[in-house]
């Protein structure tokens, strides 16, 4: 079994194109409307922005959280919280060993809150 998809709630698929184009670095796949839907593929799992999907919590990782939550911030996203640092990594049950798990997290074009996410490797490593 492998993951291929998930879904987000998006009211006004343009704005959503829009926002997720400048997020992701990369442009639609495919947009079907009606009935309201519109792919985007990254790493070979589709995103569906559909305006009948509930709301969902995904997250993205990004090489520079803090780069890229100033970079948001200036482009007038709002910042539901600020990058902190979750989680310290010592073994790889979750993540890659000796790394810190830090997470920002932000309000995209429909309402809906979306994770950021960055492993930082501690020092000496």
């Amino acid at each position: 079994m492998r993951f291929i998809q998930v879904a987000q709630r998006a009211e006004d698929l343009k704005r959503a194109a829009a926002f997720y184009s400048a997020l992701l670095g990369v442009e639609p796949r495919a947009l079907f409307d009606p009935p309201g839907l519109l792919f985007f593929e990254i790493d070979g799992v589709r995103l569906l922005l559909e305006k009948g999907a509930p709301s969902s919590l995904i997250y993205f990782e990004v090489a520079d959280l803090h780069g890229t939550v100033a970079s948001l911030r200036n482009r007038g996203v709002r910042i539901i919280a600020d990058a902190r640092m979750i989680y310290a990594h010592e073994d790889d049950t979750l993540g890659p060993p000796d790394s810190e798990e830090w997470m920002a997290f932000i309000e995209d074009s429909e309402a809906n809150t979306v994770g950021l996410v960055s492993r930082i490797r501690t020092a000496g490593h």
